[in-house]
């Protein structure tokens, strides 16, 4: 019976080191293929191919792999390395799953909802914790788990992994009493404090009174003398 999973075609290839940057020249991208109990193979895949898969399969999604047109094998795609300027893929890590066999991954997190604490109150949505660690079958891995932030209503709120909602074929491995969520109260600027000054009046009087104390110690000299 077919699969709804994506799929991809690779090859395998002899070419390694600094001599794949011709590959992707051609628009193949290098990438090794492993899993437990298995030899690690270096094949190439089509970049463009893999571009458009990248953009319709989320991060823990199977992807049946055919290589050089053999049985196809379900794969995750564990690893992309990518260029630190262009951000195109270098390098890709595929690690051929057992459908029997449980696998812990990290699952990003989404948040949903509006906050008070931000819209009404003016704070700034911290995520201390953008992703968990699960454990299931990898026909169960979840591509992304939603959360509302709808109770932070103050900035004392705080939503932590134990309040998420986790699939029950789904074992959660990150601590409970992570913080995924809260906000963070705005800022609040203190206004310089500027020495007040004294009336022209006043202040003339006291340059007159300074003066005047002068004068008198002056005379004070002169008769002392």
């Amino acid at each position: 019976m077919p699969t709804a999973r994506a799929t991809l075609a690779a090859s395998h290839r002899d070419v390694t080191g600094k001599k794949v940057a011709h590959l992707r020249h051609a628009g193949q991208l290098p990438a090794v293929v492993y899993g437990h109990g298995l030899e690690s193979a270096n094949v190439t895949v089509d970049a463009h191919e893999f571009d458009l898969l990248r953009k319709h399969v989320g991060p823990n999604a199977l992807v049946d792999l055919s290589i050089d047109g053999h049985k196809p094998r379900p794969v995750l795609i564990h690893g992309v390395q990518v260029h630190p300027i262009h951000r195109q893929p270098l390098h890709v890590d595929l690690f051929v799953v057992r459908m029997t066999e449980e696998m812990t991954v990290d699952v990003p997190l989404s948040a949903i909802g509006d906050s008070i604490a931000v819209s009404q109150h003016g704070g700034t949505l911290l995520h201390p914790t953008e992703s968990v660690k699960v454990r299931a079958l990898p026909a169960n891995l979840p591509q992304v788990i939603e959360y509302s932030i709808e109770t932070l209503v103050d900035f004392d709120a705080t939503i932590h992994v134990s309040d998420l909602v986790i699939p029950p074929d789904v074992t959660l491995v990150t601590d409970g009493d992570e913080v995924i969520a809260k906000v963070q109260a705005p800022r609040v600027e203190e206004a310089p404090v500027v020495a007040a000054e004294a009336p022209e009046g006043e202040a003339a009087e006291a340059e007159g009174a300074a003066a005047g104390e002068a004068e008198a110690g002056s005379a004070g000299e002169d008769a002392e003398g």
